[in-house]
């Protein structure tokens, strides 16, 4: 029997347009990305069209099919529009219409309702199965961004969803099917499944650096990385200037040097996050008054020239060398772009002084640190005057200096530095460029943002930026392991994440950055959550004091972030462990060799839970599900394509032991392979298992080597 209220698009698949491939954004339109959902409530919602389909200044017309949505242009046509909602939950679409062509947006409205669970359970007969703990009142299906139709949805007998891959599948060596589901209780997960060639990929080998979700970040700070060619070292030496803020000697030619020795193939990483590589001054700035110093631009954030390489990291045919490098070694490289600021002494602010932000507030205090309260104007420091990008003159040019260095270089994307203090038009102007100049090109972005999953989530759209750093969970994950509080806060979290972001969110899970404390002091007891960890790490040598306690907990959270939706990020040093209070301690030089006991645990457990994270569709692509929570522990699954990983992690100082029982929809294991701390053991029998935990222990039991 067919799915009630499936409300379908018209048939697409077959749509041409003379002449359409004279207009390149026709074509770029046809063959735009994934296009991420519609989030509407019952009433009306204002939607911009390029937020979904940057491509486009505007469309021929929008229709839908479904009579609970009403569409209204707004006074420039389809560039704007409103969205009336009669619905508290659905899954549906709305059809863009441009050149005689269409593609689709879902539209989702309600919250996650908690028993409706849906996941891929395998392929028959040129079908996806898709398995439901419950009834669907609607079904929307999409294959690059086109609505499947009647005919290509069914149900079962057993009440699973039959979903015919489409035909045209074959001919593209990489697309996708989303589908999105609700009730009248609310929505399903969403279930992504890449496909390749038609077919469903089912191993990840065939995953290679294109597909984002099975992403392993490594960010670096290129002056505290590796010196790779010392002739271009060039140390401030100022009396004013501590060593600890000084030039350390780290370049792209280190980077590249490293890239080629296998330290990232070793660690399993598929995307280098390097920081910012424009010129910075040659000077001392700011001032920290105990101990009292000036700084060097060492960490590159204070940009003199917004498309020159500094000259302490490296030439123009080295940053090209390590490019290739990475790739030649199936890596991305993003970049690190800094667009809030500039550094006061740049010629374009010496040019152009009115094109920042007011430093008097009308008030007479001064608009320094006011990150919440003046969020898109604040400066970070008076030597570093936040641009006025509110202004099309202003945001034109600077938008334009970003993508200097996607078109003169091959990088696969940025690292946005603080997001929320730019506004969205910024993003719009940037992400339109990039995805109409150069369609062909698989470029990601990530941005900085600290605040609500609203706030954050703002930004995350096609015609914005791909994902951002999921500090929210990060902050609470910190939380609950260093100071031993409930598992069902971690559990929480996830959830609104997933619910916020898609269940296959690209956000990016951290074990730390440079702004933060080292998690291993903080865990270990050498660093109070409570203190200044700032002022710690100038007044004195941050260890990680209890050792044991410290390296365990950091390969808790490790374990966290390479298991949970979401794309890891390990920062430099947090392979092996390395302690530190917050910036600039947290800076300090790498090391690639003389490892103590406890630090090559470290890295050697960082290493098996890349391996598996990659080796391991679930963890990759795989649906979630929580099999039991409790204060100490949180048990979870997750499923894809038949295959399953389920997850025990154990935030308390007390051995656990639980019993778990794999739903109906997931099979039994003929045997299971294990992934976990030292202790950490299950006992699988059929689809029943008992785990046991030492403290701040995990386990990762698959159903697949």
């Amino acid at each position: 029997m067919k799915i009630s209220r499936i409300l379908l698009a018209p048939a697409l698949f077959a749509a041409a347009c003379a002449g359409g491939e004279a207009d390149p954004a026709a074509h770029n339109f046809r063959e735009a990305a994934e296009v991420f959902p519609m989030t509407v409530v019952r009433g009306v919602t204002s939607h911009a069209l390029t937020d979904y389909y940057p491509q486009l200044e505007s469309a021929d017309s929008l229709t839908t099919t479904d009579p609970r949505l009403h569409l209204t242009a707004g006074d420039e046509g389809w560039t704007r529009f409103d969205v009336g909602c009669e619905a508290d939950a659905l899954a549906s679409s709305i059809e863009v219409w441009y050149g005689g062509q269409a593609r689709s947006i879902a539209v989702l409205a309600g919250s996650r309702a908690a028993d409706a669970y849906m996941t891929s359970s395998g392929v028959d007969d040129g079908c996806i199965v898709v398995a439901m703990t419950q009834p669907a009142t609607d079904v929307a299906a999409f294959w690059r961004n086109i609505r499947l139709a009647d005919g290509q949805i069914t149900t079962s007998a057993d009440g699973s969803l039959r979903i015919a891959l489409p035909q045209s599948a074959g001919e593209i060596e990489r697309s996708s099917i989303r589908v999105y589901a609700a009730s009248d209780d609310g929505r399903f997960n969403d279930i992504l499944i890449p496909l390749e060639y038609g077919e469903a990929v089912v191993s990840s080998a065939l995953l290679d650096r294109r597909d984002f979700p099975s992403q392993v970040l490594y960010s670096l700070m290129i002056d505290r990385f590796s010196n790779g060619n010392p002739a271009n070292d060039r140390r401030l030496d100022l009396p004013e200037v501590l060593d600890k803020v000084d030039y350390y000697g780290g370049d792209m030619e280190g980077i590249r040097q490293k890239i080629d020795e296998g330290f990232f193939d070793d660690l399993g990483i598929t995307t280098i996050w390097i920081s910012p590589i424009t010129q910075n001054p040659y000077d001392a700035w700011g001032l920290n008054e105990d101990p009292p110093t000036k700084f060097s631009g060492y960490h590159g954030y204070w940009p003199i020239y917004n498309t020159a390489i500094d000259k302490r990291f490296g030439t123009d045919a080295e940053l090209r060398a390590m490019l290739d490098a990475a790739h030649a070694h199936g890596m991305n490289v993003i970049l690190d772009y800094v667009a809030n600021h500039m550094h006061i002494d740049s010629p374009v602010l010496r040019e152009h002084p009115d094109w920042t932000t007011e430093l008097i507030l009308p008030d007479g205090r001064e608009n320094i640190g006011l990150y919440d309260e003046q969020r898109l104007t604040t400066w970070f420091d008076k030597h570093i005057p936040t641009l006025d990008l509110e202004r099309d003159e202003i945001c034109r040019p600077m938008t334009d200096s970003a993508l200097y260095w996607i078109e003169n270089y091959d990088f696969d994307g940025f690292r946005h530095d603080a997001c929320k203090h730019i506004p969205l038009d910024y993003w719009r102007m940037l992400t339109r460029k990039m995805k109409t100049r150069y369609p062909d090109r698989r470029l990601w972005q990530i941005g900085e943002t600290y605040g609500s999953v609203e706030l954050i989530g703002s930004y995350v759209k096609s015609g914005m930026i791909d994902a951002q750093f999921d500090f929210n969970l990060y902050h609470t994950a910190i939380d609950v392991i260093g100071r031993e509080l409930s598992a069902e806060r971690i559990a929480r979290t996830v959830e609104e994440s997933e619910a916020a972001y898609g269940s296959h969110h690209t956000m990016g899970n951290i074990t730390g950055n440079h702004d933060k404390p080292r998690f291993i002091s903080l865990a270990g007891g050498g660093l109070s959550f409570d203190e200044d960890s700032k002022a710690a790490g100038w007044k004195r040598d941050v260890v990680i004091g209890d050792e044991a306690l410290g390296h365990a907990r950091l390969m808790l959270l490790k374990a966290l972030i390479m298991i949970v939706p979401g794309v890891p990020c390990i920062y430099q040093g947090d392979e092996y462990g390395v302690p530190g209070g917050n910036d600039p301690d947290n800076r300090r030089m790498m090391r690639f060799d003389g490892y103590d006991s406890g630090e090559q645990r470290q890295i050697d457990m960082t290493r098996r839970l890349v391996r598996l994270r990659r080796s391991q569709m679930p963890l990759m692509y795989g649906d979630m599900m929580t099999l039991h929570v409790d204060s100490d522990v949180w048990v979870f699954m997750r499923h894809y394509m038949g295959q399953w990983a389920v997850v025990a992690l154990n935030v308390s100082s007390r051995p656990a032991r639980v019993d778990v029982t794999l739903p109906a929809l997931a099979a039994a294991a003929a045997e299971a392979a294990q992934t976990g701390s030292d202790g950490a053991c299950a006992q699988v029998a059929g689809r029943s298992m008992r785990i046991s935990l030492p403290p701040y222990g995990f386990d990762i039991i698959t159903n697949t080597k």
